[in-house]
């Protein structure tokens, strides 16, 4: 037990850190040059505002009366700036939102250990690549970039975290802070001439982080009253912001201002996840080098329906993703762009020459280029130099913008490259070693140890098992050895090896294997797939009925030729249909109810018909479900030796219509409940969707209704004789056997049937009654079948008397 105990503790450890090796790794890459515009920058420094929490429809939409209640940013918006929305990424919390705005690319997963608060890798970002960057707000969020920043040029200055609390009455008194900080700021760099030489260089960044609207928010909901006084009261202060930066430099004309949000807040407080209510946040630029408001008279091509609400639909919108953001600061104030960021520059928000706005673009797909650079080095493949293009501008950009997007692809391809792989080898080793432990439950817990014959049985490693294991062993590590993985990979793939050569019964895995394919396949098609059909008759016994299954496989590639040529419905194959169809429930009565003889029987003829009714991929479903059927009627078989049972018959000697002795039915055991939950499931399984939408071409359309209920029905058939088929060899009472699923189908009709008088809306109402009526007429369905397939096991038609014989 102790051993056990180990292997599954390192089992799991192995399972738990498999996880970050596959969905905790960092997109960034190293090693990139910081590229950056060699032209002019139009504008000097740049003031970057950020409302925490802000949602875009919170900030554009108009009060009843018509005014807003952010009048400042709305004359931005009309007169002199370009505005549209921001669209972040889950998840959306505060450091991700702006890892993503300033540093321009989505946050490494892996932060969420660090409480999203510190810097789980080194970053670049527009802060660290400017010249001085004054920052004022939060202690969550500031900090992160100060320690990410190369050298001493980046100054923060936070409120005690104290401050930060959602019991207040009114968190505005946060932002209120940080509007008297810069303002103090500003005042004292008048007189403080090192100050004042440091604000006056070029490439400079002022960054105001408002927290209050958040905080607010999380407290009093967004359509509280606190949390919109609070936008209004955000507008007020950068109002007063750019009078005041204007004043100190003297009305240059060199700022630009960006004000946006990290991202939004669903009506209920919360954020983090994907609601269009906390992904769509606001976006207004403004001041040098930006387009001033550009108004438009034909409809915009966006169809959210919030140009109208917001009163906006004469004004251009330009949307963005939230990364973008960055490397439009960059080239506002002609710093290189953050070699992580993922963004692409947004020229529609740029007001200078088409050469400036080529020259940005083709940095831009250079500093992109240059990670994807990297990270074809690191998969060790072929590297590329990109280069000037002799084209016009406008070609120019439209190259550049084609080669981020392919580059952008690339990137995302190779940070998930080995994530399927992965994925594949880590659920092999979970579903191989649950089926394991149930196997070893089975053995210590459900009496499976009284028979040490077949437990020795069970433990002799089989010769052939263990060759094919070694082979799997050879050629992964082979495999992992040319792609030069890390040593991890190797655990990660091999260990689904030693536990499923443990658990050797692989039929009941292959066989669910199987059937779980088919409702992937392609549901709707008219172009018969011969082949498959081919190798249907290939995996039936050769028997008396070889021939007619044969026949049957053939007969709708001849049809569909027929009617391809325009030569009509061949009259024999009519016959054979028409034929096949009325045959079907008479040719198994007339067979031997001796059980194989039997099974076969019903299996071919049925086969017969479900191949006329089939032109592709279905075809193969009865052979496979009846593959599935075959093992479950072994295992529970193998579970009687197990268990000991007295009295118990071989398979083949089974007759079905044998008087059954009422001394040898055994009471029901807990281990029966297997057989119940199997029998479940099995129906459910038995239900192929491609058979729905078959193309029929053999039979009048006036009667494919019927037909289609007659294939669909065949599957249940089989799964019913099974189910018959094991009742007899378990020696249980049918009808006791059939009385629990009839109660476990009530218990879920029940369960329905009260879900139906919660009140809720009318969809989940319909729903509800949907559900019900479905498991309803499936206990009718199944209570009818029931009948049908205990007649077709159990009895037999003599047509004429033969001689005496002594076997049936």
């Amino acid at each position: 037990m102790i051993t056990f105990f180990l292997v599954g503790l390192i089992v799991h450890v192995v399972f738990f850190l498999s996880i970050f090796d596959i969905y905790f790794t960092s997109p960034l890459v190293h090693g990139m040059t910081p590229q950056a515009t060699p032209l002019a920058p139009p504008a000097s420094r740049l003031v970057l505002v950020v409302g925490d929490g802000l949602r875009a429809d919170s900030l554009f939409t108009l009060l009843h009366n018509g005014s807003s209640r952010a009048p400042y940013l709305r004359n931005v918006i009309e007169e002199r700036g370009t505005w549209g929305v921001s669209h972040t990424r889950v998840p959306t919390e505060s450091r991700p939102g702006h890892v993503a705005l300033i540093a321009g690319f989505y946050e490494d997963v892996s932060a969420v250990a660090k409480g999203w608060k510190e810097n789980p890798v080194e970053f670049d970002s527009v802060f660290n690549e400017s010249r001085h960057t004054w920052c004022w707000g939060s202690p969550d969020i500031l900090p992160m970039f100060a320690k990410g920043a190369s050298g001493d040029h980046v100054y923060t200055h936070t409120y005690p975290a104290e401050e930060e609390d959602f019991a207040s009455t009114d968190a505005s008194r946060l932002d209120s802070w940080v509007f008297t900080q810069v303002k103090s700021f500003f005042q004292s760099a008048k007189s403080n001439s090192s100050l004042r030489a440091s604000l006056l260089e070029d490439k400079n960044i002022f960054f105001l982080h408002l927290l209050g609207i958040d905080t607010n928010g999380h407290a009093h909901r967004p359509v509280s009253q606190e949390y919109l006084d609070n936008i209004g009261l955000v507008d007020t202060g950068i109002a007063e912001l750019v009078s005041i930066v204007e004043d100190f430099f003297n009305y240059d004309g060199r700022t630009a201002y960006v004000f946006t949000s990290d991202h939004g807040m669903t009506n209920w407080g919360s954020h983090g996840a994907g609601h269009p209510s906390e992904t769509l946040t606001p976006l207004v630029v403004w001041g040098a080098g930006v387009q001033n408001a550009h108004r438009v008279t034909e409809p915009q091509s966006y169809n959210d329906g919030y140009l109208q609400d917001w009163k906006l639909e004469h004004l251009r919108r330009v949307d963005v993703n939230q990364a973008d953001i960055a490397p439009l600061m960059a080239s506002l104030i002609g710093v290189p762009i953050p070699v992580n960021s993922v963004g692409v520059l947004p020229l529609l928000y740029l007001n200078n020459s088409d050469q400036f706005k080529a020259e940005t673009m083709y940095t831009n797909a250079i500093q992109v280029l240059e990670q994807f650079k990297m990270k074809m080095t690191q998969k060790k493949e072929t590297t590329f130099t990109p280069f000037h293009s002799p084209l016009s501008v406008s070609h120019q950009i439209s190259l550049c913008q084609s080669l981020i997007s392919h580059a952008l692809e690339g990137l995302v391809y190779y940070h998930t490259y080995d994530r399927f792989f992965l994925g594949c080898s880590v659920v092999l080793g979970f579903v191989g070693w649950t089926s394991y432990v149930v196997l070893v439950i089975l053995k210590t817990h459900a009496g499976l140890n009284r028979h040490p014959s077949l437990l020795k049985q069970v433990r002799i490693p089989s010769h052939t098992l263990a060759r094919l294991c070694i082979c799997v062993t050879v050629v992964i590590t082979m495999f992992l050895l040319i792609q030069r993985s890390p040593v991890t990979y190797y655990i990660y793939c091999l260990l689904p090896v030693p536990v499923w050569y443990s658990f050797r019964s692989l039929s009941w895995f292959l066989g669910c294997l199987c059937l779980a394919a088919f409702p992937l396949m392609p549901v709707v098609g008219r172009e018969p797939i011969i082949h498959l059909k081919v190798y249907h008759t290939i995996l039936t016994c050769p028997t008396e009925q070889m021939i007619h299954v044969a026949v049957c496989a053939y007969v709708p590639y001849l049809t569909h030729s027929s009617l391809q040529q325009k030569q009509g419905l061949p009259l024999l194959n009519q016959i054979i249909s028409w034929t096949t169809l009325a045959s079907s429930m008479i040719v198994p009565l007339l067979s031997s109810t001796r059980l194989f003889h039997r099974l076969l029987s019903i299996f071919l003829s049925l086969t017969a018909t479900y191949l006329l009714l089939s032109t592709g991929s279905e075809a193969l479903f009865p052979p496979v479900l009846s593959w599935l059927m075959f093992v479950w009627i072994n295992i529970e078989q193998e579970a009687m030796l197990a268990q000991g049972v007295s009295g118990r018959q071989e398979l083949s000697t089974i007759d079905f219509s044998a008087n059954i002795d009422i001394t040898k039915i055994r009471q029901l055991k807990l281990d029966d409940i297997r057989s119940h939950f199997l029998h479940l499931v099995s129906l459910f399984s038995s239900f192929d969707p491609a058979s729905v939408y078959c193309f029929l071409t053999v039979f009048n359309p006036f009667i494919m209704g019927g037909l289609m209920m007659w294939k669909v029905i065949i599957p249940f058939i089989i799964v019913m004789c099974t189910f018959e088929t094991i009742q007899v060899a378990t020696q249980l009472s049918s009808r006791s056997l059939f009385l629990i699923v009839l109660v476990i189908s009530d218990l879920m009709a029940l369960h329905f049937f009260f879900l139906v008088q919660d009140y809720g809306s009318w969809l989940d109402i319909g729903t509800s009654i949907s559900h019900y009526v479905i498991v309803m007429s499936m206990t009718i369905f199944l209570m009818l079948l029931s009948v049908v397939t205990h007649i077709f096991t159990t009895q037999r038609l003599i047509l004429w008397r033969r001689p005496k014989m002594h076997f049936p």
